[in-house]
């Protein structure tokens, strides 16, 4: 794979210089729309659902769109997504930090990525710090700012400008293999995977994230000897396939000294075995290392679709990343090193040897821990040069998704889609399966204490009802609902905001009913107070 407000005029000059006005339609703000269920006198359930799209920062995927903009620009881009996203209803963005062993922030450990300036190592000018800038202001929004990190890949195929002097590569080059184009943090190597951790850590430290994510790029996805092929002839389902259908050699993963090194010390295993153990041992001291730092910032792990080929249900076939990648992702849900998974299903719903509904119940299947599935959906697919998917694919996606409740949300991969409106399906999401606001899930295994009670006064006055709004213990978002007539309407707000106003409907005049819940970074929620009743 991939891997505070704009008026609309301004959004519409952040996206000009964006590069995209040409593709993209304006998505305006939509009050809260009627919700099902709740009686005269109390609300319904607030709504569930994880609702988040990718922002690649590798190959300027999403963001920035060129290498040279400079720092006024990168925010303005910035905004221009984070306004897209809440007018889209969505509730998370999940954000590379980290594209190859580099950085979209100041940092000790890894040099400035080559996305933002051209040039590994440079800082954007003039100076400021983009993933600051990037969580304050999706949690004045009311979005939650996951970062993304690439574990193990030090240089893409891609790169252009040359490897900064404070690079692993230059400072470590015994723990890097080139392989291919590419340059690999070799995960067999100690202090490969201690960088990996050093760096995750530092983020969580210094940064008010929501959530630490990893994707796909576990050991290489293996290219032909001594050709090329990698994740893309795994996306259709095979390795590297020769024209005839036979499977062609594969350049194998340079790692004979360390596992030399593990077998003169007695180790039994054999190679696979191995080197999954080496990716195992990161993903456990990763979900250790998050929550001793901060307990609630979720770890989430958005692995190749397909699962172990021992284990997968009749009729689906294809790549095995546990024999590729050595990504043995359902030893991660059995023994709960994660908090959520979003194995990326970027195949269509049609009955096929990777069908989306069989392949989502697969996961669903090995979640003995109750941990959140998410799947990652190939948005970006609609309008694609070749295999493009229409919109309903995606929207039907998500219905599938839905009708599973072990299933509770999804992510897109990725932001470019929805910026872009490719054949309306941002609009389309907006006026079917986005039409209301969504609270993300809780996460009860990391804390289920429920937040103190908010402040909330609530003033009439003309054409609306204004909230005085003061957070209590834990607060990190308000959940409100209203009444009008007979329905009840639902708004997230962010626990910064001191006023929040309910404008009369023009229909049924003012809201006759007010309540609002606090909740937590965890999704907990208060017993719902209300405010307001008639």
């Amino acid at each position: 794979m991939k891997k505070r407000a704009l008026t609309l005029v301004g959004l519409a000059g952040a996206l000009t210089v964006a590069g995209l006005m040409t593709s993209c339609t304006t998505i305006k703000p939509t009050t809260p729309v009627v919700v099902a269920g709740g009686t005269a006198s109390a609300p319904p359930p607030s709504p569930r659902e994880f609702r988040a799209a990718w922002v690649s920062t590798v190959a300027n995927i999403d963001w920035p769109t060129r290498p040279n903009l400079n720092g006024a620009q990168q925010r303005a881009e910035a905004i221009a997504i984070l306004e897209r996203a809440k007018s889209l209803n969505l509730n998370a963005v999940v954000l590379q930090v980290r594209p190859s062993a580099d950085a979209i922030y100041p940092s000790k450990l890894e040099p400035w990525t080559e996305y933002l300036t051209g040039a590994q190592g440079a800082a954007p000018q003039p100076a400021y710090d983009p993933l600051a800038f990037w969580v304050a202001e999706a949690h004045a929004r009311g979005l939650q700012l996951h970062a993304w990190f690439n574990p193990y890949r030090a240089r893409h195929s891609g790169a252009k400008s040359p490897v900064s002097s404070n690079h692993i590569a230059k400072m470590n080059p015994a723990a890097v293999k080139s392989y291919g184009k590419f340059l690999w943090m070799d995960p067999a190597e100690e202090a490969a995977s201690k960088q990996t951790l050093d760096v995750v850590l530092d983020v969580v430290k210094r940064y008010d994230i929501d959530g630490v994510h990893i994707d796909d790029y576990f050991y290489p996805y293996p290219i032909e000897a001594p050709g090329v092929a990698g994740e893309a002839a795994a996306l259709d389902g095979n390795g590297v396939i020769g024209s005839n259908g036979a499977a062609k050699p594969e350049l194998d993963f340079p790692d004979q000294p360390a596992w030399q090194r593990y077998l003169s010390a007695g180790g039994k295993l054999d190679r696979a075995g191995w080197r999954r153990q080496n990716v195992n041992r990161l993903i456990e001291a990763l979900y250790t290392g998050i929550h001793r730092e901060k307990s609630w910032v979720l770890f989430g792990i958005s692995p190749f679709g397909l699962g172990k080929p021992a284990l997968r249900p009749a009729g689906i076939a294809g790549f095995s990343q546990y024999d590729k990648l050595y990504a043995d992702a359902e030893l991660w849900l059995a023994n709960g090193w994660l908090d959520y998974l979003s194995p990326q299903l970027y195949w269509a719903i049609a009955p096929k040897p990777q069908a989306y509904p069989v392949l989502l119940d697969y996961w669903v299947a090995q979640n003995g821990k109750g941990r959140h599935i998410w799947p990652g959906l190939f948005t970006s697919r609609i309008g694609a040069p070749t295999k493009d998917f229409p919109p309903e694919e995606i929207l039907q996606q998500i219905s599938v998704t839905r009708a599973r409740p072990a299933a509770s949300g999804h992510v897109h991969f990725s932001m470019a889609a929805l910026m872009q409106n490719r054949k309306g399906i941002s609009d389309q999401l907006l006026a079917g399966q986005y039409a209301s606001q969504a609270l993300v899930p809780a996460s009860p295994w990391l804390g289920s204490e429920a937040p103190g009670a908010p402040l909330v006064m609530a003033k009439r006055e003309a054409g609306a009802v204004v909230l005085k709004l003061a957070p209590g213990k834990d607060n990190a978002h308000y959940a409100i609902w209203s009444r009008y007539g007979n329905e009840w309407r639902f708004a997230v707000v962010p626990a910064s905001r001191a006023n929040w106003s309910l404008p009369d409907d023009s229909k049924l005049g003012a809201a006759s009913a007010v309540f609002v819940n606090a909740v937590d970074r965890l999704g907990n929620e208060s017993t719902p107070l209300s405010v307001l009743a008639k």
